[in-house]
C-alpha cells in the first residue's frame, strides 16, 4: 500500500459504483485511493451473476461511450449473450450477459491493478471528514488514520446499517457474511442528510449436479457480433441457460409458511422493489397467477452453484427447501446457500446536484445504492460521473453533467435529484422521453466525443470511433441523394439483416453497428425529427425558473393532485416540472402562462 496519506480524491466502497468512480478519477489524473473492506471482493455480484438487459443495457453502453470499466469486463467474463426485445423498435433492444462472477470480480481488480494514479486501502471507514465552510479535507478508517483528499465518493452498496433477514432471525451483516458499516451511516445523520430504509432480496443458490436440465427449456444464446464494446466481438456461448416455472403446489407451500416470512409480517423497515419482488410477495399480490417464471443460470465456471431469477425469498431454509423441490427440475436440488431478504439505509438522492455531489457539503459524492437505486448497471452508471466530477472539483475545473435527452444515464440521474424516489430506483427504457434518440447503436455517437475531451477515450479509440461517424454520415448522405425517401423506406422495409440491405444498396460491407444506425436513422426518420423538435422546445424553457417561494396551492389552472406533487417537489424549473408523474401538457402550459404573468406583473412594479 502507498503509504502517502494526502490524496486528489478518496473512493470507499469497491462495489460497482466505486470501480467506476475509481477508474475514470486516476485514468483523468487524480491521485486516487480506494478503501475497501475485503479487496478481493473488487467488483463482487451477490445477487444476479448478469449484466444489461432492457433498459439497464443501454446505461452499460453508455458507461462504455465514456470509456468506463464494467463493458471490457463483462466482455472478458460473460458465459451466454441475449439480444432480448428484439421483435420490437430498435430503441427498446436490450443486450444482456450472462457473467461468469468470480471471474469478473478478479477481472476488475486485474484492470484497476494496472491504473496509475490508483492505490488500494484495506479499511473501514467511520468517517468523512468536513471543515468549517462544509467542504470535505478527508475520512477517518477504524485504526485511527486520518487519509486527506479534495474529493470523497461514497459508494456504500446495501452496508449502511445493513441488516439479513432469514426466517424471523435476523443479524447485522453487509451482505452475506460480510460485516455491515454503521459508524459512516450515524456521520452521515450528523451532517443531517435526510435517510431512509430499503430492502431487497436474493434466492437460494442450488448446487448443479442435484438439477434436472432435461425437464426444461434450454434458453437459446445469440450469435452477436458487438457486445457493449466499440470493438467487435463475435459471441460463444460458455455455459447454457435454462427456464422453468413456480405452480400450485409451490405456492401453497410458500402461502402454508407465510406466517414465517419477515416481508409478509411486515417485520422489515425498508421499502422493496415493485418491480422485483420476492417469491412470497408475488404469489400474495397475483393470487390469480398459477405460475411464475424462473430463469436458471450458472454463477461460474469455477462452481456448481446455480442462480435460479425470480425466487427471491426470506422465508427459513426450511420452507425453502420444500418449495424448491416442488419445482419441474428441482425435486432432488440441494441448496448451498439459502436466499435472504436485506434492509440498508440509503440517502434521499433529493440533497444531490446532477454532479452527484452533494449540496450540503462541497467535494462530497454519494454514488449508487446509497442514493436509493438498485443494481450494478444503475449503479455503475452513477459511479462513471461521480469520479468524472470528483475529479474536476479536485481540479477546480468545470463540472461533467449529461443531460436527460442524451443519456439514459442522465435521465437516471436527473429523476433521481429532481424527483427522489420511494422505492428503490431501477432503469426502464419508458424512463426515457427520447428513446428514439437514445438507442444502443448510436451510444458512441453521442457520448465518445464528450469522453475524449474529459480524458476517458483513447486517441487509438477515438480515430476509431471518428471513421466510423464519417462512414454513417457519407453513406446516408449519398442514400438520400440517390432515392426518394418513399423509396428509401421501402428498401429497408424487407426481412434482411441492416448489413444485407445496406451492402445491397450501396455495395458498402460496412460493420453491423454502422448498418443499424444507418437503418434506424431511415426507417424512423419523422419520429427521430419529431423527438429533436420536442427536445429543442423544452430546451427553450430549460431557463425558466420556477421560483422557490412560488405557492402552488390554490392555482386553479392545476389539479389538486398536481398542486400537492409541485409543493412536494419544488421544481427548479419549468423543465423539471415536466418530468413530474401525472404533469399535462395543458398544466404545463398553464405554468408557462403564469409564469409569464408574473414575469410582467414584476416588471411593470418596477
Amino acid at each position: 500500500m502507498n503509504d502517502q496519506s494526502k490524496y486528489d480524491v478518496i473512493v470507499i466502497g469497491g462495489g460497482h459504483a466505486g470501480i467506476e468512480a475509481a477508474y475514470a478519477a486516476a485514468r483523468m489524473g487524480s491521485k486516487t485511493a480506494l478503501v475497501s473492506l475485503d479487496l478481493n471482493k473488487i467488483g463482487y455480484m451477490p445477487c444476479n451473476p448478469a449484466i444489461g438487459g432492457i433498459g439497464k443495457g443501454h446505461i452499460v453502453f453508455e458507461i462504455s461511450a465514456l470509456g468506463g470499466l464494467m463493458p471490457k469486463t463483462a466482455t472478458k467474463t460473460y458465459l451466454q449473450a441475449k439480444m432480448l426485445n428484439t421483435k420490437k423498435g430498435p430503441a427498446v433492444h436490450g443486450l444482456r450477459l450472462q457473467i461468469d462472477k468470480i471471474e469478473y470480480a478478479k477481472e476488475s481488480k486485474k484492470y484497476l491493478d494496472t491504473v496509475e494514479n490508483l492505490t488500494f486501502i484495506t479499511d473501514m471507514v467511520h468517517e468523512f471528514l468536513v471543515d468549517e465552510s462544509n467542504a470535505i479535507t478527508g475520512i477517518l478508517c477504524s485504526n485511527g488514520t486520518i487519509i486527506s483528499a479534495q474529493s470523497v465518493v461514497l459508494t456504500t452498496g446495501t452496508f449502511l446499517n445493513g441488516l439479513v433477514h432469514v426466517g424471523l432471525k435476523n443479524y447485522a451483516s453487509g451482505r452475506e457474511n460480510e460485516a455491515p458499516t454503521t459508524f459512516l451511516s450515524q456521520c452521515i445523520k450528523r451532517h443531517g442528510f435526510t435517510m431512509g430504509r430499503l430492502k431487497t432480496g436474493t434466492p437460494p443458490r442450488l448446487k448443479g449436479s442435484t438439477v434436472d436440465f432435461s425437464v426444461m427449456q434450454k434458453q437459446e444464446s445469440d450469435t452477436l457480433h458487438y457486445l457493449f464494446e466499440f470493438d467487435k466481438h463475435t459471441t460463444t456461448t460458455k455455459k447454457d441457460c435454462y427456464i422453468t416455472r413456480t405452480n400450485e403446489n409451490v405456492h401453497n407451500t410458500i402461502k402454508e409458511n407465510a406466517h414465517l416470512s419477515p416481508i409478509l409480517r411486515k417485520h422489515l423497515e425498508g421499502l422493496g422493489p415493485r418491480y422485483c419482488p420476492s417469491i412470497e410477495d408475488k404469489i400474495t399480490r397475483f393470487p390469480d397467477k398459477d405460475s411464475h417464471q424462473i430463469f436458471v443460470g450458472p454463477e461460474s465456471m469455477s462452481t456448481d452453484w446455480l442462480y435460479p431469477n425470480g425466487l427471491s425469498t426470506s422465508l427459513p431454509l426450511e420452507a425453502q427447501e420444500k418449495y424448491i423441490r416442488a419445482i419441474k427440475g428441482f425435486e432432488n436440488a440441494e441448496i448451498v446457500r439459502p436466499g435472504y431478504a436485506i434492509e440498508y439505509d440509503f440517502v434521499h438522492p433529493s440533497q444531490l446536484k446532477h454532479t452527484l455531489e452533494t449540496k450540503k457539503i462541497s467535494g462530497l459524492f454519494f454514488a449508487g445504492q446509497i442514493n436509493g437505486t438498485t443494481g450494478y448497471e444503475e449503479a455503475a452508471g452513477q459511479g462513471i460521473i461521480a469520479g468524472i466530477n470528483a475529479h474536476l472539483t479536485a481540479h477546480a475545473l468545470p463540472a461533467f453533467i449529461l443531460d436527460r435527452t442524451e443519456s439514459y444515464i442522465g435521465v437516471m440521474i436527473d429523476d433521481l435529484v429532481t424527483l427522489g424516489i420511494d422505492e428503490p430506483y431501477r432503469m426502464f427504457t419508458s424512463r426515457a422521453e427520447r428513446r428514439l434518440l437514445l438507442r444502443q447503436d448510436n451510444v458512441f455517437l453521442r457520448l465518445t466525443e464528450k469522453a475524449y475531451n474529459v480524458g476517458l477515450v483513447s486517441q487509438e479509440m477515438y480515430e476509431a470511433f471518428l471513421k466510423e461517424k464519417k462512414e454513417i454520415e457519407e453513406t446516408l448522405k449519398a442514400l438520400k441523394e440517390k432515392y426518394l425517401e418513399t423509396d428509401l423506406l421501402r428498401l429497408f422495409e424487407n426481412n434482411e439483416t441492416a448489413q444485407e440491405t445496406v451492402l445491397k444498396i450501396t455495395g458498402k460491407d460496412l460493420p453491423h453497428r454502422c448498418c443499424q444506425t444507418i437503418q434506424a436513422s431511415i426507417k424512423y426518420a419523422p419520429y427521430i425529427e419529431r423527438e429533436e423538435r420536442e427536445v429543442a422546445r423544452l430546451k427553450k424553457y430549460q431557463t425558466m425558473i420556477l421560483p422557490a417561494t412560488l405557492i402552488y396551492k390554490g392555482l386553479h389552472g392545476l389539479s389538486i393532485e398536481l398542486q400537492q406533487k409541485l409543493e412536494k417537489v419544488r421544481p427548479a424549473t419549468i423543465a423539471q416540472a415536466n418530468l413530474i408523474p401525472g404533469m399535462t401538457p395543458a398544466a404545463l402550459s398553464f405554468l408557462m402562462m403564469h409564469m409569464n404573468i408574473l414575469e410582467k406583473s414584476t416588471s411593470n412594479t418596477k
